[in-house]
Formats: structure tokens, C-alpha cells, sequence
């Protein structure tokens, strides 16, 4: 799960991490009336020199996308925002439909000294946490690795420790931040480890982190990404998902506890199983299909969800074909197919539909798919059953 930068800041500021501060418009009548009223009352806060006005997104880049302004003015910020609200941003990490803004951060803007790159991730080789940081501030961080490997610092902090001052020292001094800034530093990482850990990240990232003329260290921009397992012991965050930044067919698969992941191949595949549904995808690939989704049941799903899981594949008006393909351990064969028929009748399948099923009650599940009356092409194996579906779409 992702959220927006101000509600990153706003987790930051939990964990004693200094951040730029701003004010939150969000799209509706009179934009222009209420972000003036916003940019007075950051104004007389704060005071700043320039006020930047951002978009706010799911994705990166969004300053060459035209989604950040800085602004001299009141007058300036308004105009931005009227602007920027509702525009679709196309940056490398939306694709090439883009997102819609729907909210700005309209913030005070900071005078820079220096801007630096800073983001803490799991490394599942080492079984331990790093934090990475670079003098490369502002530059996206796989460019950096890529064109500058060298500038990029790593610290590799062993969850069972914990964070430790010489953590934070040896990352600063890497920075070449000053001597005196060195406490302040060690204090800031400290932080922002801390958030990663007790809010169950997959990724923080700050990016830029920047050194202030008044020689302050700021997190200007933030980046968070949650792992979705935990969730459940995070109720504030769950309160900060904005369905409108997700595709509508990623939000109904989770009011259906599916995982759904759509592609852009014409095959739709429902499988149980998250190793399996991989499995399936690359065998549609092996034999020249292209896969339309990913989705994974679980192992012990129901005909309603099932069913549900169905009318969701065929929601995607690119889906020509569908492979049923299911292992039935927990999950009994005869409940899907039960599932399937009910589906295909209740949508008035038009696709063609390939099922391959293997396990526990397989052949009472195959009889009920051969007397069920619909135009279902049975597959013996996987093999079998992912050529069938590529041929049915070619």
C-alpha cells in the first residue's frame, strides 16, 4: 500500500523526523477561494520566500511532469493550483495513462544548501534492514546506481540491534555533512529507521533530504510503501489509502479479499495459489499468449468468491481468453467448478474459457464442467491448457 507525501510527513513527524511543512487542497468548488485561504494561513505561520505548490500522487517525477511549481507569490501559488488540480501527470512511474490529481501540498518552501538521497529497504539476502544514502539528492535513485554506483552508501542494520549511533555517523560522515551537524544527522536516521520498523514498511524513502541555509536538516519530500501482510496492526494507516489513486479493479478484488494484479495481456487467469498463478503466467508466456492479470484466489475460497473473483476478470475489456487453472488441496475442485458455471452464466460468458483442474475431487469437479452445458475446453495439465488458451485468442 501506498500513500500521499503529506501523509508520509505527517508519520514522519511521529518519529521526531523533521519535515517541511505545508497545507492540504483537495479538489472541489471554489479552488481558487480555498487555496488562497490555505496559502494566507501558511503564510502568516510561516513566512516563507517562495511557496511550492505539488501535486499529489502515487508515483515519482512528478516535477518534469509539470506537477511541482515554485512560487514568488500568493497570486503565483493560486494560479499553480488551479493548474495542476486535475491534470493527468505521465511520468515513468504511472505509465502511460497516468494519474489524475485529486490533492496539493502547498508548502513553504526552504532555502537549500545541499540536497541528498536518502531510503531504507529490506534486504532479504542479508535478512537485515539497510539504509541507503547518496550526495545525489533530487536524482532517482536507479539512475544514480546506475550511472554513479560509487555515491551510493549502505548501512546494513540487523533488526535484532536495532539502530546504533556509529549507524548513523558512518552515513553522515559519507555525506561529508559537518562535524557539528553530526548529532542532529545521527538523530534524523535514527528516526527514520525507527518509522520503517514500527510502521511495517517495505520502503521509506526521502528524497530529497536536504541541509537548509539555516543549517537544518529536512525531509523534503517523503515516500512511503507498506507491507500489505501487516496492515492489520496498522489502523492509521489503513485510514490514509486513497482508493482514487488505485485501479478500480485493484480496490474491488480487495472488498473480496482477492489479490489482483492487472497486466496488460489479453489471457485472464484465476488460479489458487501465488506460486502457481506465477507458474501459469510464465507457461502463457512460453507458449506466445500474453497474461491479463494476475489473481490468486487462496486456498480456501468460496463459490461467491469464486464467482466474484470471475465477473472480475471479465470487467477487463482486453481479456479475450480465460484459463481456470486450480490445484485443489484446501480448496475442493468441485466447489470451483461450481464457482465457474454459476460466473459464467451470471455474466453471459462470451470468451472463450479454458479450465484445468487438478486434485482433490477432480472428477466429480470435471463432471460437473462437462454436464454443466456451457462451451468449457478441458486441459489435462498445464501445458495443455495454456496452448489451448493461446490458441482460442490467436
Amino acid at each position: 500500500m501506498n500513500i500521499h507525501e503529506y501523509q508520509a510527513k505527517q508519520i514522519l513527524k511521529q518519529f521526531k523526523v523533521p519535515v517541511s511543512e505545508g497545507v492540504l487542497v483537495e479538489q472541489g468548488p471554489d479552488l481558487a477561494g480555498r487555496a488562497r485561504s490555505a496559502i494566507e494561513t501558511l503564510k502568516t505561520k510561516f513566512n516563507p520566500d517562495v511557496l511550492v505548490v505539488k501535486a499529489q500522487i502515487h508515483a515519482g517525477g512528478r516535477g518534469k511532469a509539470g506537477g511541482v511549481k515554485v512560487c514568488k507569490t500568493v497570486e503565483d501559488a493560486v494560479k499553480a493550483a488551479e493548474t495542476i488540480m486535475g491534470k493527468v501527470l505521465v511520468t515513468p512511474q504511472t505509465g502511460p495513462a497516468g494519474k489524475k490529481v485529486h490533492k496539493l501540498w502547498i508548502e513553504a518552501g526552504s532555502s537549500i544548501k545541499k540536497e541528498y538521497y536518502l531510503g531504507v529497504v529490506l534486504d532479504r539476502a542479508l535478512s537485515q534492514v539497510v539504509m541507503m544514502a547518496s550526495t545525489e539528492g533530487g536524482m532517482e535513485i536507479e539512475e544514480v546506481a546506475e550511472t554513479h554506483p560509487e555515491k551510493i552508501i549502505k548501512v546494513a542494520i540487523d533488526p535484532l540491534t536495532g539502530f546504533q549511533a556509529y549507524h548513523g555517523r558512518k552515513l553522515a560522515m559519507a555525506l561529508g555533512l559537518p562535524k557539528e551537524k553530526l548529532r542532529e544527522a545521527v538523530a534524523f536516521f535514527e528516526g527514520v529507521y525507527e518509522c520503517f520498523v514500527k510502521k511495517d514498511c517495505a520502503l521509506v524513502e526521502i528524497n530529497p533530504m536536504v541541509l537548509t541555509g539555516d543549517d537544518r536538516l529536512l525531509a523534503l519530500d517523503a515516500k512511503f510503501n507498506f507491507d500489505d501482510n501487516a496492515l492489520f496492526r496498522q489502523k492509521d494507516v489503513v485510514e490514509m489509502r486513497d482508493v482514487l489513486e488505485e485501479n478500480p479493479q485493484d480496490v474491488e478484488a480487495s472488498q473480496y479479499d482477492l489479490a489482483y494484479i492487472a497486466l496488460d495481456g489479453n489471457i485472464g487467469c484465476l488460479v489458487n495459489g501465488a506460486g502457481l498463478a506465477m507458474a501459469t503466467m510464465d507457461i502463457i508466456q512460453l507458449h506466445g499468449g500474453s497474461p491479463a492479470n494476475f489473481l490468486d484466489v487462496g486456498g480456501g475460497a468460496s463459490k461467491e468468491k469464486v464467482t466474484n473473483a470471475f465477473k472480475l476478470i471479465l470487467k477487463d475489456p482486453k481479456v479475450k481468453a480465460i484459463l481456470v487453472n486450480i490445484f485443489g488441496g484446501i480448496m475442493k475442485c468441485d466447489v470451483i467448478a461450481e464457482g465457474v458455471i454459476a460466473a459464467a452464466k451470471e455474466v453471459s460468458l462470451s470468451v472463450p474459457l479454458v479450465v484445468r483442474l487438478q486434485g482433490t475431487n477432480v472428477e466429480l469437479g470435471k463432471k460437473i464442467l462437462a454436464e454443466s452445458g456451457l462451451k468449457i475446453i478441458p486441459a489435462d495439465d498445464l501445458s495443455d491448457a495454456a496452448k489451448k488458451v493461446v490458441a482460442s485468442v490467436s
